[in-house]
């Protein structure tokens, strides 16, 4: 037998660890390879107008390859960490270091090579369908016929040689101060109580706690404030909840005899703090990784639902159009919209409004809008009415804006020497893309002279969906002119061009994220078959004293549930509060989205778990009845 043939035979032999890393690497080198045929389709690539999509796909792809570089690291980590004992009966036998170094090269590279050739085999054979969904989820106005992704093989076969080649040799390297004895009975060497401070635990629940209520209590712009001391605060609670908490809180429940004693309770408890603490890094690695997952796939679901939604909700008028008053271009401008409306067949009812612009004694320029003006195209959209307080005014916000309630029940002074105060802040899409403007009674503004200038604001409300709308849209965009002085939005033309745009960042995202979810359940795949022979001498110690098999099934499902579902149930609980907040920055609920990807990710996470545990019990009862 050749040493190349004692290596396969290694590989074949460990195939129950090699098994998820050997697929998670090829689903990652497959959705590089997808990536890859898109950069590099004819459609795409080129001087043309869709390719900035094929330059966002050609930069996501070198994402996931980063990103497959620590989980290759990390996997072959594990690895060597569970065959320590093996790698030291070799030396034992006359291996040499240098062998064992060699063994290991050798060994990754027969996984990393067989996973980059299924990957790209696996995506030639899906490329087909893969190039028609992209084709729809892109949104582009040319099809993607299927061509050879000569360039794409030829790329991803190089890349992904030349990284395990690198991380083969990186990390042979793993076991140069590894001493005989030590390898040898490394699984023997007794583990030091894990220990827990109460401090600590503390910091935990404070942490997490203070992250949660300024996610949930934060809306608008202000969350984007947040963002970076609260991603700071749930990942160092995150590493401090899998380190001490969780040890503290098992050793807690050992404490207490009637618990302790109670059936099987006494060996699933002495063990779990230990495999808490063994296992405390790669715990929190997959509950970060799932949170990111878990975030981008229903933050990008629920954006797409908002810009369907939310769009329409606060524009909700099919056209808007303002100008200053006085050009004399302003009612052709108009008289082009209803003519266009009109051929088009479309059915809207228009409406308007003015905004007038006084002087404040501090300097700053003070919009003003009458009441009963305001009122009327409340009314047209089905919103509440502004009641004003004698003597008093409303400022009024639109969308993510909160500078009206900076402004309430502070006086200003106008140079006419009539002061304003607000003493309501209202949120409302009436008047599209204008915040921090007074409704005012109307007499008012007869009071107050002449403005310094005067905006005319011009909406047409009707039903969406009417044929020819967004092509008239279209139209009418490219032939008025959108400056300081005239700005015209159609809405359905806008929603399908943001459509367009977002088509590449959701499709990428989807994907992305996905790999990222794939990998942190091979993380727990991992730690838990590394432990699996260390199990089995212990539970075939166990069972000489009168284990019975309900009682072993009994321990296993409560052990593989903690140690499986742990991360996962915090990563989704991260990953609601994530969502939640993203919700009241956009003041739009993403609630159905957000339960159904989180839904469907526990669903997917408890499917693997049946499969991991079907296998994982077959060998601890194998190893029993042996």
């Amino acid at each position: 037998m050749t040493f190349r043939q004692f290596a396969f035979r290694n590989v074949t032999r460990n195939m129950r660890l090699y098994t998820a890393y050997f697929l998670s690497s090829m689903f990652t080198v497959m959705v590089f390879f997808t990536f890859s045929i898109f950069a590099y389709h004819p459609v795409l690539s080129g001087d043309n107008i869709q390719s900035s999509a094929a330059l966002a796909l050609s930069v996501s792809k070198w994402v996931i390859y980063v990103f497959s570089f620590f989980f290759v690291l990390y996997s072959m980590s594990a690895f060597l960490q569970s065959r320590k004992r093996e790698f030291g009966l070799m030396m034992m036998h006359g291996m040499t270091v240098r062998q064992l170094r060699r063994m290991i090269f050798l060994e990754n590279m027969i996984v990393g090579s067989g996973a980059t050739l299924s990957g790209i085999g696996l995506g030639v054979i899906f490329a087909k369908g893969i190039l028609l969904a992209g084709e729809n989820v892109l949104a582009l106005n040319e099809p993607l016929q299927f061509y050879f992704p000569f360039k794409a093989i030829v790329l991803t076969l190089i890349s992904f040689l030349l990284l395990f080649v690198l991380i083969s040799l990186f990390i042979s390297t793993v076991l140069r101060s590894g001493k005989l004895i030590t390898l040898i009975h490394s699984n023997r060497q007794p583990k030091p109580e894990p220990k827990a401070s109460l401090l600590l635990s503390l910091l935990v629940v404070t942490l997490l706690g203070i992250s949660y209520f300024l996610s949930l209590r934060a809306s608008g712009l202000s969350v984007v404030l947040l963002l970076a001391p609260v991603v700071i605060m749930v990942s160092v609670g995150t590493y401090l909840l899998f380190t001490q908490l969780s040890v503290y809180l098992i050793r807690k429940l050992k404490a207490r005899e009637q618990l302790f004693w109670r059936r099987t309770n006494m060996l699933l408890l002495s063990d779990l703090a230990y495999r808490m603490k063994d296992n405390a890094r790669s715990f929190f690695l997959v509950a970060i990784i799932s949170t990111v997952s878990f975030s981008a796939i229903g933050a990008l679901y629920g954006f797409q639902s908002m810009i369907n939604g939310a769009l329409t909700q606060k524009n909700p008028y099919l056209f808007t159009y303002q100008s200053l008053d006085g050009d004399s271009k302003v009612q052709a401008h108009i008289q082009l919209i209803d003519e266009s409306l009109g051929r088009a067949g479309i059915a809207a009812e228009k409406t308007g409004l003015e905004l007038n612009y006084y002087k404040a004694m501090e300097g700053r320029t003070m919009v003003l809008v009458k009441q009963s003006e305001y009122n009327h195209v409340a009314e047209l959209l089905g919103l509440n009415p502004i009641r004003l307080t004698a003597g008093k005014a409303a400022v009024v916000d639109f969308g993510l804006s909160r500078e009206g309630e900076e402004m309430l029940n502070q006086p200003v002074e106008l140079q006419s020497g009539i002061i304003i105060e607000a003493d309501q802040a209202i949120v409302s899409w009436a008047v599209r893309g204008v915040s921090g403007y007074y409704v005012v009674p109307d007499e008012w503004i007869g009071k107050l002279g002449q403005p310094l200038k005067v905006s005319r604001y011009y909406a047409w409300h009707g039903a969406v969906g009417q044929p020819g709308a967004e092509k008239a849209g279209a139209k009418l965009t490219n032939e008025l002119p959108y400056d300081e002085q005239y700005t015209f939005y159609a809405l359905e033309y806008l929603t399908s061009k943001t459509n367009d745009g977002f088509g590449p960042v959701m499709f990428i995202g989807f994907f992305v994220g996905i790999v990222f979810f794939v990998s942190a359940g091979s993380f727990l795949y991992f730690r838990l078959y590394s432990d699996l022979d260390e199990d089995k001498q212990k539970f075939r110690a166990i069972s000489k004293l009168g284990l019975s098999d309900k009682e072993l099934r009994r321990i296993l499902n409560r052990q593989l549930s903690l140690l499986f579902f742990a991360p996962i149930v915090v990563a989704l609980i991260h990953g609601a509060v994530a969502l939640t907040a993203l919700s009241h920055m956009f003041q739009y609920s993403i609630f159905r989205e957000s339960l159904l990807v989180l839904g469907l990710f526990f669903v997917i996470q408890v499917i693997y778990f049946f499969i991991v545990r079907l296998f994982y019990t077959r060998q601890i009862r194998s190893a029993l009845a042996g």
